[in-house]
């Protein structure tokens, strides 16, 4: 179960923060169109194109979150072990 919400927590805090930090950068690199923004005609609404962005950034969190979990279930029982041998 410990190991359960290491990487349960470990993966929401990283999905988080790769979402914070695509969204900044696609922030920052965003040019609007000022061509659409002249014509007064048109009234249409544009949305983007669907992406697989938000799956690449589940995946490399879910494994990223993975080896963490790993990594800190492996510790947190060595130390238990040397504390209660």
């Amino acid at each position: 179960m410990k190991k359960y919400l290491i990487f349960i927590i470990s993966f929401a805090a990283l999905y988080t923060l790769f979402q914070l930090s695509s969204g900044a950068i696609l922030t920052a690199f965003y040019k609007p169109d000022i061509s659409l923004m002249q014509s007064t005609l048109n009234q249409e609404v544009v949305f983007g194109g669907t992406s697989t962005i938000p799956l690449l950034f589940i995946l490399l969190s879910s494994t990223i979150a993975y080896f963490l979990s790993q990594k800190l279930g492996r510790t947190s029982k060595a130390s238990d072990e040397l504390v209660n041998p």
